[in-house]
């Protein structure tokens, strides 16, 4: 039986294909090849050169435009000009590391950490969502004295040689650390009668005592809050909470990854934790923080973190001027153009259009998420509701044929995870269920 495709591997470019493409494109293409080897996977059968972007959409070399349905990085839009002016204004002045004094990345981590329920009060600033997930197990095998994690069947967590440990999505060729072990998604599409929750949270206690027969001592359960590579699952609100307390029980901590779901992309806060009631012992952030500077960070509880601090911790670029710039940038945009509740009123006229075409099509299997965070899951049309990964990858190369940019999720890459700037509309969300309908129609 045939390995699901791995999280590089769903819709990428087969370079097989390099030399059906015209020749400006299949000439950038062999240029990257001989430059990044064969491990730097494209998007797309027919892969897309861009120049430039700004908001929703990006723009081809030949000026095509494309709706942007599906990067999370720039947050508030690509090219936003009020970021683009913070950050060209501290470059002009000062970009240096934070073992000197400045007043910015205090300024910064004041706002942020406000952001944030009372207890977590601490933050520690990396480049990337990588380095925050593997500064987080340290500092979760430091405070507990464990090594054991437990992650969801299908998470992505990064891609340091800690972290693609915990990261079943990167598939059979990376294998997972012997201290980790896996737990299925809560999956009401298809296991509508159980207690997400409380199935959940069994599961994550089977993993514990599992690491514990093993003489693994448990340190960590380690979520991305709305599970995006598992295939987007967000409801009930609250069904991470019974985990968290079976992980503290077992005296580990609850790490969430806010790296996908963080800053307002639910629609219902800041934070995708919030949605659960929760309040984790460790935040891990990234991508969408500089709008495309990289920046990234750990929010944590300052019992947590304590310990870990007395040896030090140093990162030459996190929390740069330039870094601090741009975050503070993001979080007045996000305040000022009210794009939290953008997400959440766009979000849920979307996920209503998205819905209509699941009694026009019976292999729409399933449409679920929060705020400007979708999952649309194709299946066959049977009673088992057997995965369609082939449709999945058909509409998606089709939208990209129709200047919309979308990928796909899920361990058998049947989802289509919809994720868009959170400055995306109710027109942005018509162009786009209005093609998908038309895709659809002429899917085989």
């Amino acid at each position: 039986m045939k390995n699901p495709p791995s999280i590089l591997e769903m819709n990428a470019f087969d370079m097989k294909q390099a030399a059906a493409l015209e020749p400006a494109v299949r000439d950038l293409v062999e240029r990257r090849q001989r430059l990044f080897g064969t491990g730097s996977p494209l998007f797309y059968d027919a892969p897309i050169h861009f120049v430039r972007a700004q908001g929703v959409w990006m723009y081809a070399a030949d000026g095509t435009p494309y709706l942007d349905v599906y990067n999370n990085v720039p947050s508030v839009g690509h090219c936003h000009p009020y970021v683009v002016e913070a950050v060209s204004r501290q470059l002009a002045l000062l970009n240096t590391h934070t073992r000197y004094l400045f007043d910015g990345i205090y300024s910064y981590a004041e706002r942020l950490l406000a952001t944030f329920p009372p207890e977590i009060s601490n933050v520690v600033f990396t480049c990337t969502g990588s380095e925050s997930s593997d500064l987080a197990l340290r500092i979760a095998r430091n405070f507990t004295g464990g090594e054991g994690v437990v992650v969801t069947e299908n998470a992505y967590h990064g891609n340091t040689s800690a972290v693609s440990e915990i990261s079943p999505a990167y598939g059979p060729d990376v294998p997972l650390g012997r201290h980790v072990r896996t737990v299925a998604a809560p999956d009401a599409y298809r296991r509508p009668a159980e207690d997400p929750g409380a199935r959940f949270a069994e599961d994550v206690h089977g993993a514990i005592q599992n690491l514990k027969r093993h003489g693994v001592r448990f340190s960590a359960l380690i979520v991305d809050t709305i599970l995006s590579s598992d295939g987007v699952f967000a409801d009930p609100p609250g069904f991470l909470a019974q985990a968290a307390a079976v992980a503290r029980e077992a005296g580990g901590l609850f790490i969430a990854d806010e790296v996908q779901p963080g800053f307002g992309r639910t629609g219902d806060a800041m934070w995708g934790f919030a949605r659960h009631g929760l309040v984790p012992d460790l935040v891990v952030m990234g991508k969408p923080m500089g709008n495309g500077i990289p920046v990234a960070a750990v929010a944590a509880r300052p019992e947590v973190l304590r310990d870990f601090a007395r040896s030090g911790y140093f990162n030459t670029f996190g929390g740069s001027p330039v870094a601090a710039a741009a975050g503070l940038a993001v979080l007045e945009v996000l305040e000022r153009e009210q794009l939290v509740a953008n997400a959440r009123r766009v979000g849920a006229y979307l996920r209503t259009g998205l819905r209509q075409l699941t009694a026009e099509f019976g292999r729409v299997g399933d449409v679920r998420g929060a705020g400007l965070f979708t999952g649309m899951e194709f299946s066959e049309e049977n009673p088992a509701r057997h995965p369609a990964p082939g449709l999945a990858r058909f509409v998606v190369n089709e939208l990209r044929r129709r200047n919309i940019l979308i990928g796909t999720a899920g361990r058998d890459g049947n989802v289509l995870k919809i994720r868009p700037p959170l400055c995306f509309s109710n027109e942005n969300a018509d162009l786009l269920v209005g093609n998908l309908r038309d895709v659809l129609r002429a899917a085989p």
